[in-house]
């Protein structure tokens, strides 16, 4: 049984790389895997936690390349509140693991979205979206209110003057971000050494990052969203839920794990439980997980 990721950190060369905790959610596992069928996870048990509940890791990775600081994306938020048939949520915790570093919301220069799923922008202003169709909180400025704030243009596009629910809140989102989102422009990286790559399925413009440093061939892919937890590793076929193209989604899997299995290459799972740091590993017949060493 595992629990949600706790700070952890690997280093590329005069790179760092750290996962900061916001909070977890606990979900239904064949609710929100539909594809897994009734005995899907009898093999992956240990993925689960004490209630049979999947916990997910929800919180960022701060880059550090010694010339900038980049948060990839911005957690869940402080909120606390139960779906039904779906699982729980709680966060809040992303400004305590940034201080943890000695850091504050200015020292951090640019800040990356994946993709605009509620909880991944939760700390985009300084009150958190609304969950649950609640009326949202009047509007505040930017968290991180110096730094760069980048998305794919296709997934603004996709949510922009939306109000569904797994999407950004209309107000507390979308309305303070409007006026200084920058759009990543594709085979350009972001600095020196982060390069945006697209992995759509999840959402349509959804974002992968890798991360390199010319200190050491060892390079770092962000998966974001195209997995929520190591049992796709080997079930690329289980589909998430609120995937807004399923047949994409795997695809898109498929592809990465064929094309980061090499040993060179550390993969970085945010939703992950237990450790968010691991490595791809193939086999003769499908494809293994295994933690950062």
């Amino acid at each position: 049984m595992l629990d949600a990721a706790s700070r952890s950190q690997i280093t590329l060369g005069t790179t760092t790389v750290t996962y900061l905790p916001d909070g977890e959610a606990h979900l239904h596992p064949a609710v929100i895997f539909p594809s897994a069928g009734p005995d899907g996870w009898a093999a992956h048990a240990p993925y689960l936690d004490a209630d049979g509940r999947l916990p997910v890791s929800i919180g960022s990775f701060l880059i550090d390349t010694g010339a900038h600081r980049i948060l990839v994306d911005l957690g869940l938020g402080a909120v606390d509140f139960e779906v039904p048939q779906i699982g729980s949520f709680h966060g809040g915790a992303l400004l305590d693991s940034l201080a943890a570093e000695g850091l504050r919301p200015d020292d951090v220069d640019t800040v990356v979205f994946t993709h605009l799923h509620h909880d991944h922008v939760g700390w985009t202003t300084d009150l958190a979206p609304a969950p649950c169709n609640e009326p949202a909180k009047p509007e505040r400025g930017l968290t991180f209110a110096g730094a760069r704030h980048l998305v794919d243009r296709a997934e603004w596009d996709h949510w922009h003057g939306t109000a569904e629910i797994t999407g950004p809140d209309p107000l507390a989102v979308q309305e303070p971000l409007a006026e200084a989102i920058e759009f990543v422009r594709r085979g350009e990286p972001i600095v020196p050494g982060v390069l945006a790559i697209s992995t759509p399925g999840h959402t349509p413009g959804h974002l992968s990052l890798l991360i390199t440093d010319p200190g050491t061939d060892r390079r770092l892919l962000v998966l974001g969203d195209v997995m929520h937890t190591q049992a796709q590793v080997s079930e690329t076929h289980w589909n998430f839920l609120f995937d807004v193209d399923a047949d994409q989604g795997t695809k898109t899997r498929r592809a990465l794990l064929e094309d980061y299995q090499d040993e060179r290459t550390l993969i970085a799972g945010g939703h992950f439980a237990g450790e968010v740091f691991g490595r791809f590993l193939p086999a003769r017949l499908q494809h293994r997980w295994a933690v950062a060493r």
